[in-house]
């Protein structure tokens, strides 16, 4: 039996899109995030860049949402400025996505080829933080 992926968010990709061509301006934010929080609202973030690393836009977008009471999230998506499109999460991101958000769904893949997987697709055998952390009773 083959499970179909799921389906994608283009709503959310545009959301980011258009983050990324109305927001992202210079250097310091050249990455737009857009998330689907589980009640169905879309949050948005950029980067803040800074030579000494800052927080990529999918690590901004986990505050964004947060401030704003969106604490479980569905799907999320960045996108870069100068229309380069959809972006995969870099490593880290991809640990910290997992860990706040484990069935977390990310939007991924080029022009007509985007589409939608797991978290843990995007990182087979990983190290749960949750699981090693020792129990204080």
């Amino acid at each position: 039996m083959t499970t179909q992926p799921p389906p994608v968010d283009h709503e959310l990709v545009q959301a980011a899109a258009h983050v990324a061509r109305t927001r992202c301006r210079g250097d310091n934010h050249t990455m737009a995030a857009a998330a689907r929080a589980r009640d169905g609202r879309i949050v948005t973030a950029v980067n803040a860049y800074h030579f000494t690393g800052g927080p990529c836009a999918e690590l901004v977008l986990i505050g964004t949402a947060a401030a704003q009471g969106a604490y479980e999230l569905d799907t999320i998506v960045a996108v870069g400025d100068r229309e380069r499109g959809v972006v995969p999460p870099c490593g880290r991101c991809r640990q910290v996505l997992l860990d706040y958000f484990p069935t977390l769904k990310v939007i991924v893949g080029e022009g007509d080829r985007i589409r939608t997987v797991l978290i843990t697709d995007l990182l087979p055998e990983t190290y749960s933080w949750a699981d090693h952390q020792l129990d204080t009773e």
